[in-house]
This record gives C-alpha cells, sequence and structure tokens, in this order.
C-alpha cells in the first residue's frame, strides 16, 4: 500500500509554470507506475500523464503534450509534474495516483491509491 501527498499547487497567470510535487510513503514507491490526473468543477476527472515505475517511460494526453512534463526521484519517493505555457483551462484539482504494472492506462479506475490534490488556478 501506498500513501500519496500532492504540493505545489497555487494561482499562476497565464503562461507561467508550476511544479507539483506528490510524496509517497512506503518502501515500494519504485514498483508503482504513477500518473497525475485532474478535475475541474463539473467535469470528470482525467488523465494528464503517466510515468513508468524507472521514470523511462511517460505518457500524455494530447491537451498537455509538449507542456507538461513528469519525472520522479524514487531515492525521494516523489513524482513530479512540471507544468509550463499554462493556460485558463488548465484549472482543476490534480492528483497523483499509483498502479501497480504498466503505466499506458489512462481510465481513473485502473489506479488503486490516490492523493488527496491540490489546486491549480490560472487566471487569463
Amino acid at each position: 500500500q501506498v500513501q500519496l501527498v500532492e504540493s505545489g499547487g497555487g494561482l499562476v497567470q497565464a503562461g507561467g509554470s508550476l511544479r507539483l510535487s506528490c510524496a509517497a510513503s512506503g518502501r515500494t514507491f519504485s514498483s508503482y507506475a504513477m500518473g497525475w490526473f485532474r478535475q475541474a468543477p463539473g467535469k470528470e476527472r482525467e488523465f494528464v500523464g503517466s510515468i513508468n515505475y524507472s521514470g523511462e517511460g511517460t505518457f500524455y494526453a494530447d491537451s498537455v503534450k509538449g507542456r507538461f512534463t513528469i519525472s520522479r526521484d524514487n531515492a525521494k519517493n516523489t513524482v513530479y509534474l512540471q507544468m509550463n505555457s499554462l493556460k485558463p483551462e488548465d484549472t482543476a484539482v490534480y492528483y497523483c495516483a499509483a498502479r501497480g504494472g504498466s503505466y499506458l492506462y489512462t481510465p481513473p479506475y485502473k489506479y488503486a491509491y490516490w492523493g488527496q490534490g491540490t489546486q491549480v488556478t490560472v487566471s487569463s
């Protein structure tokens, strides 16, 4: 089992950048694929991107490809989401999630463990 805590959210102007962090508890963090999701008010939770257990493989939603980058530091039990060129439509609560096995799954129900989320607001 793994517990996840996100941080780094906040208010930023359009075109700006933020880096989110997700700290994990447990000694088996390096065996999990990690995903980032977001949920805007009145909308379903959507996949943002994911990273495999070693950090060598990443996968992104088309809406963020080229702007967002996921990385991980297994020595620190942390996964990151670097967000550049932010747009007002990126405004949402951002969640990290963990799953065993492949990182190539996008539906939220494929992920077993979730953090509490961190708010990102992009002003125009």
